[in-house]
């Protein structure tokens, strides 16, 4: 028996998942919206419900993990927005995030009726979001810990993040 039986078992079994989860995306069914994204961009205000505000994060998550900083940035609240410029987003994420790793909904919950906190997954670590309706669609807000880090600029923002070893590039 060769050596690197188990090994050639574990690629395979990495590349049939790698493979499900591209497929299991796709849908057959282009009729259908793709969360509040699509109502926003049909011109019509995204729904004010919790259903509408896990369809918007998951946006955001998806768009962060798949490496679109500057669409994740757009799903910022202004707040965020005027934290950082959309090129100093993208510049600090593209150094610093860990890309391509999927960001799960677990759970979420109304805070009033224009506010709900969603729980998000990523490999084991969960964190909370908070998202807020704002000009009639949800947005992302910042926590005030990644507010304080985009004030100061990209180059900053990365040497910071560098120094406390929580770049994922470095």
């Amino acid at each position: 028996m060769d050596n690197n039986h188990p090994y050639r078992l574990a690629v395979l079994a990495l590349a049939a998942v790698a493979t499900l989860g591209v497929t299991a995306g796709c849908s057959g069914d282009d009729d259908t919206p793709a969360g509040n994204a699509a109502a926003a961009a049909a011109g019509g205000p995204e729904p004010k419900t919790l259903d509408g505000a896990k369809n918007a994060a998951q946006t955001v998550f998806d768009r962060f993990s798949g490496g679109d900083f500057a669409g994740a940035w757009e799903m910022y609240t202004s707040a965020g927005k005027q934290a950082i410029s959309k090129d100093d987003y993208v510049k600090l994420n593209q150094a610093c995030s860990r890309k391509g790793l999927a960001i799960t909904l677990t759970s979420a919950r109304m805070e009033g009726t224009d506010k709900a906190i969603v729980i998000a997954k990523q490999l084991v670590a969960a964190q909370s979001y908070t998202m807020v309706y704002e000009k009639d669609a949800w947005k992302l807000e910042p926590a005030a810990e990644g507010l304080a880090l985009y004030k100061l600029g990209a180059a900053k923002a990365i040497a910071a993040q560098k120094k406390a070893g929580t770049c994922a590039n470095s």
